[in-house]
């Protein structure tokens, strides 16, 4: 734009139309007259105007032509184009809309038409951009309160995950390492295009996050149980069994108090069912095969597998390879199968 007036490039083959469209516009615009298409496009290299006054008519490139050619240049696709042309058949008016033309001016033009009709167009121009820029803006404040709300989620959550990891201090960094070990799981799973069906519905960063409430329900385990330094009791090991009960219950209450949300949906089932087996063995419903959900299956793994590999009062940590070793071998029993070799793979990248 040049000294504030708004661009105008002005192509017709008569040098009288040219002269005379360009007297009534350059007071108010800054007007570049040019003969042809070609031409056209060789100014269009070097300036990108506000408005196109396009001739139809023209020897070599018509105007037509030009205007599919404009429009497959995302650099001028946006410029609104005006057609100036001598038809005045409805057909031929209608070819030019349907190409992408904002408006159409039948030759001779009366000057005073062609001013308003040129100032409507780059009016309406104007309420486009300022549209466009409205929306980003709005889209970008949307999304900075998007981002502190899931901030403040994740906050709520590590906060929720390190209560229980201070009660049951033997597991300290637990959750970190079984949600990165999920993480390289699930990002196996997409490789390999294991039930995809069910990984292409779910939201992962969503499903992965809320992996940190997995052992929620110890919050409601009694300390002489969470904190015995040593084997539990059949009748103690009954009560830690409740935790994924406990789990269930804690994230429904929160359910009944917030929108519902996919988030939540993925942690109770992972509370409520990491502890399920596939042979049907497992607590706290005893479900198994492909009706344990399939969170609940991906949580087993890495939930078994971080409790090998890490040091407790009563056992020493597993060397990560025997750990692999024991859950690839109770897949078809403990674990999924179909995951067998996905968690194999995946497990090289556990560190």
């Amino acid at each position: 734009m040049e000294n504030g007036k708004k661009i105008i490039v002005l192509v017709d083959d008569n040098p009288v139309n040219l002269k005379l469209a360009g007297n009534t516009l350059m007071e108010r615009y800054s007007v570049f007259a040019v003969p042809s298409a070609q031409k056209m496009f060789r100014l269009l290299e070097q300036t990108v105007p506000d408005l196109i006054l396009l001739d139809v008519v023209m020897p070599e490139i018509s105007g037509y032509e030009a205007m599919g050619t404009l429009k497959s240049n995302p650099r001028t696709a946006g410029i609104p184009v005006i057609f100036l042309t001598s038809k005045t058949d409805t057909v031929s008016e209608l070819e030019g809309f349907n190409l992408g033309a904002v408006d159409y001016i039948s030759k001779p033009f009366s000057p005073q038409l062609l001013l308003k009709r040129v100032e409507v167009q780059l009016l309406l121009q104007s309420q486009k951009v300022e549209l466009k820029n409205l929306n980003e803006n709005l889209q970008q404040r949307v999304d900075e309160k998007t981002g502190e709300v899931l901030e403040l989620q994740n906050a709520v959550l590590i906060t929720m995950a390190n209560l229980v990891e201070c009660r049951d201090d033997v597991t300290g960094g637990h959750v970190e390492r079984t949600e990165h070990f999920l993480r390289l799981l699930v990002e196996e799973m997409m490789e390999r295009k294991i039930y995809r069906d069910i990984l292409e519905t779910w939201d992962i960063n969503l499903f992965l996050q809320s992996s940190k409430l997995h052992d929620v329900g110890k919050i409601a385990i009694k300390d002489s149980v969470l904190l015995k330094p040593g084997p539990l009791t059949k009748e103690e090991f009954e009560e830690m069994k409740k935790h994924t009960v406990f789990g269930e219950t804690v994230i429904e209450k929160i359910q009944q108090n917030a929108k519902e949300s996919i988030f939540l949906t993925h942690a109770k089932i992972m509370a409520g069912t990491h502890h399920e087996k596939w042979d049907g063995s497992g607590y706290h419903r005893g479900i198994g095969g492909s009706n344990i959900p399939l969170q609940g299956r991906l949580m087993a793994f890495v939930d078994v597998y971080d409790a090998l590999i890490s040091d407790r009062p009563y056992k020493k940590a597993f060397p990560p390879e025997q750990a692999v070793k024991i859950i690839t071998e109770g897949c078809g029993t403990q674990f999924d199968p179909d995951l067998k070799d996905v968690f194999l793979s995946a497990s090289k990248h556990f560190h």
